[in-house]
């Protein structure tokens, strides 16, 4: 781990293993209470070092962590397969958007602005001059997941930088080591104690960040059930919450149907479909219906699975063979509802073969639920009223994404589908590093991407003059 600029061994350790072959890639510490205390403490000291810091200094060393990045770039990327079993191309594709994501920050370090306020414009407010700071909240505490952990984290903590604050990171426990190898990175750059990482379980390490009366800001990525708990812990912290997906990807009647199929394949089996934002549901017009299928059947089936390490694979394991039986078993029970396997449906220890299924109906629980895994359930519409009410038919509210020709109806479709995030003809797993992320009802609160992430890593303090 990494505390106030030293590395931390630990007497208890966790083994990282390679989802692809059960090699143990490296071990990490087993963080407990006495280890987050020492971070937080750490970052708290921090916040007097970086606050000393000019938004040009700040902005400098945060492209210093990026050209430390560019560098470090194929031997992350490696370690980033490893440890999560993606395929090296799709690893090299996160490297290379955190790249960006820290270019981006070390931009908005810069681009931190108040505001003047008429107070004139109110009762006895003649003859003040007033304006606004953002000023930092102070210590961040991140906790990020194991599916993009570098990306994700990036978008926490590079923000959080740029805004002046300190961050402790707790990383996934499945997949710590590039972040962990990140930190020190940063910590080349800036004073210690700005970045602090903490290895552990989260019913210990990140309960405690969230609990902390010296942490100011929780910023999660994970499950609805734990980003639950976080909202009725935290007290009065700022939180930022990026929780779960059933994302739709909509096919309109007079939609373009192979660029349609061609958005499932980029939505449904990136990542093995452990993916927030990927296309969790396949709502398609039953008058192309059967073209669709036949189409998405044929380039499913071309699909590479096997090594990650080998640059022409398409699809690695899952994290765990518990996350793999957990797919099965969710594909399992939508066929004995009904569904109808096209293709694939076979466990092989941690991987999952891409899965086609088609008559899904809106109450099988591999659509009522997160399922994540390489599924395309295809479920038939007969309208575009129909796809729209089919769509919002969940809890959750990420991304979705809509597939017609008619302006009128790509339109309307974005405008009534309630998701954070609404692509016309792009499924919905497009993602740039800039745009505004966060979604609606239980997939989370506030917003990512790094403009308005550092917007939520700061607080506004009003000063006036009484010029009178």
């Amino acid at each position: 781990m990494l505390i106030n600029g030293n590395k931390i061994a630990g007497d208890d350790l966790f083994e990282v293993k390679n989802p692809y072959n059960g090699d143990v890639v490296d071990t990490v510490p087993i963080a407990h209470l006495q280890d987050v205390d020492l971070a937080i403490e750490s970052a708290v000291k921090a916040k007097k070092a970086i606050a000393e810091m000019s938004a040009f200094k700040v902005s400098n060393k945060l492209y210093e962590v990026y050209e430390k990045l560019k560098e470090n770039k194929k031997e992350l990327a490696k370690l980033l397969t490893l440890e999560v079993g993606k395929p090296i191309k799709e690893s090299l594709v996160e490297l290379d958007r955190s790249i960006e994501t820290l270019k981006l920050s070390a931009e908005e370090a810069k681009r931190i602005y108040g505001e003047t306020v008429p107070l004139d414009a109110g009762i006895n407010g003649k003859g003040f001059f007033a304006f606004t700071q953002k000023v930092p909240l102070g210590v961040v505490g991140a906790i990020t997941p194991f599916n993009y952990p570098l990306n994700l984290s990036i978008h926490k903590l590079a923000p959080a930088i740029a805004a002046k604050n300190t961050v402790v990171i707790k990383p996934p426990l499945d997949a710590p080591l590039t972040i962990m190898k990140f930190a020190e990175l940063v910590d080349e750059v800036f004073p210690a104690g700005v970045i602090n990482t903490v290895s552990g379980y989260g019913t210990e390490v990140g309960d405690a960040l969230v609990t902390s009366p010296d942490v100011d800001k929780i910023s999660f990525t994970g499950s609805v059930a734990t980003g639950l708990s976080i909202a009725n812990r935290a007290g009065m912290k700022k939180v930022t919450l990026e929780l779960g997906g059933n994302d739709p990807l909509v096919v309109l009647d007079d939609a373009n149907v192979d660029e349609a199929v061609l958005g499932v394949m980029r939505g449904a089996y990136l990542n093995a479909g452990q993916v927030c934002m990927g296309v969790k549901r396949v709502i398609v017009d039953n008058s192309i219906a059967d073209e669709f299928a036949e189409k998405l059947v044929k380039q499913t089936s071309k699909l590479k699975i096997g090594n990650p390490l080998d640059e022409s694979t398409d699809v690695g394991p899952l994290i765990h063979e518990s996350a793999a039986i957990m797919v099965e078993e969710a594909v399992s029970n939508a066929i004995k509802d009904g569904a109808e396997v096209l293709c694939g449906a076979q466990r092989d220890g941690t991987f999952y073969k891409p899965t086609v299924l088609d008559n899904v109906t809106s109450d099988m629980d591999l659509v009522v639920n997160e399922t994540f895994g390489p599924i395309a359930p295809i479920i038939r519409v007969n309208s575009v009223d129909e796809a729209i009410k089919e769509a919002n038919n969940t809890d959750y509210g990420l991304n979705a994404g809509v597939y017609t020709e008619s302006f009128r109806n790509g339109l309307r479709c974005a405008n009534e589908i309630e998701a954070g995030t609404v692509f016309v003809n792009k499924q919905p797993t497009f993602r740039t590093d800039n745009m505004p992320f966060g979604g609606f009802k239980n997939s989370g609160t506030g917003k990512e991407g790094i403009k308005y992430a550092v917007e939520e890593m700061t607080k506004s303090k009003l000063i006036g003059l009484n010029l009178r």
